[in-house]
């Protein structure tokens, strides 16, 4: 009894119960607190989280990590030695000019102990170290990093600038990873009534992480735009393009079409390493064959509008007009009277009489006779 008690005390108290399932599902995190290891990144409200933990991916592309480079002076002191040693080898080996030993006040090199095939074959050994050296040297620029690989084996991304140098073993891929825009041509998609429209976006985005951009996608610039164009033909499908009534919310609320296209092309490019910052709708026009009809019924529900507004006006001036004469005892107006007056105010204040025309000069008088009105 007491071994089965002690045995019992032994068990953490956070271990999971015998009838607890391990692969049962978790509640809902809610909002503020920090989400669970099975919840999806990101948030409804904001854009989603671009940052991944280090690794690879659960698709097997690698995490981005920095490549091995040296500064670009290492490989003009490399070149240098071997020059150095070429030409004591050369010195060595009796082939440079006596002129050159005088001027140089260099001595007379010992009896030749190597010459022909060993000479060159020594000499070779610098002068491949020379090339092996200037092979490797580049340039790294802000904005543009390097992505190495070795038999099409990620080896890291250096992001470095200026003078450098990188074993001329790898291959280099260059990767831009400033701040870039890109204006969309016109999308063709349809809104909630299924009415063609065209849609033009700007995208604001950068490459986060090199190695997904180079090894998840064929061509990422090309996935990006391809992405926003799905995008864009999804989320402008939530709504109609315009509710002449005023009663729905409408694509014309660009603030609210820009949240929701950011948040969908930011969780659509995360995969490929590319963070978004904005995706924002620049223009919204109806399709080439509904365009003269929708405009003239954009037309005719703006009349509208303005006519209502009028009459609510015009109205109203009528009924303070009628209030005053009843209050200042002007005139007494039975109910019939009132009626009279107010529609006799409403009509002089909507059809204002028109001018009248202005007088014509008489027919046959000296201001119709040419050369008589000078």
């Amino acid at each position: 009894m007491t071994s089965h008690s002690t045995s019992h005390s032994a068990v953490p108290p956070t271990s999971p119960s015998p009838t607890q399932s391990p692969a049962a599902p978790t509640a809902p995190t809610p909002s503020g607190s920090p989400a669970s290891p099975g919840s999806a990144p990101g948030s409804e409200r904001g854009l989603p989280a671009q940052a991944r933990p280090a690794g690879p991916g659960h698709d097997g592309v690698p995490a981005e990590r920095p490549g091995h480079c040296l500064h670009g002076w290492t490989a003009y002191f490399a070149v240098a030695l071997a020059a150095a040693a070429a030409l004591c080898l050369l010195w060595q080996g009796g082939l440079l000019p006596d002129r050159l030993l005088d001027r140089l006040r260099v001595p007379v090199p010992p009896p030749l102990y190597a010459t022909g095939a060993p000479l060159w074959a020594a000499l070779a050994l610098p002068t491949l170290l020379a090339v092996f050296a200037l092979g490797g040297l580049t340039r790294g620029r802000p904005g543009r990093v390097l992505v190495l690989t070795r038999y099409g084996a990620y080896r890291g991304t250096v992001r470095r600038t200026g003078l450098l140098w990188i074993s001329p073993l790898l291959d280099r891929h260059q990767v831009d990873v400033s701040l870039r825009h890109w204006r969309s041509r016109p999308i063709d998609a349809v809104d909630a009534d299924g009415t063609p429209l065209q849609v033009s976006v700007l995208l604001v985005w950068r490459v986060r992480e090199t190695a997904r951009a180079v090894f998840a996608v064929d061509d990422h610039i090309r996935f990006v735009r391809e992405s926003v164009e799905a995008a864009v033909a999804r989320g402008v499908s939530r709504h109609p393009a315009d509710d002449f009534r005023g009663v729905s919310a409408t694509l014309r609320d660009c603030e609210r079409l820009s949240d929701f296209l950011g948040r969908l092309v930011a969780s659509e490019l995360r995969p490929v390493g590319v963070e978004v910052f904005s995706v924002t709708p620049v223009r919204i026009e109806y399709g080439a064959d509904v365009a003269d009809a929708m405009r003239r019924a954009r037309v005719c529900a703006v009349d509208a509008k303005r006519r209502k507004a009028v009459l609510d006006e015009v109205l109203g001036v009528v009924a303070e007009t009628v209030r005053g004469i009843s209050e200042r005892g002007i005139v007494e107006l039975d109910e019939y009277e009132r009626k009279a007056l107010v529609r006799d105010l409403t009509v002089a204040l909507l059809f204002p009489p028109p001018p009248p025309p202005s007088p014509q000069p008489a027919r046959g008088s000296l201001c119709t006779v040419r050369g008589q009105c000078a």
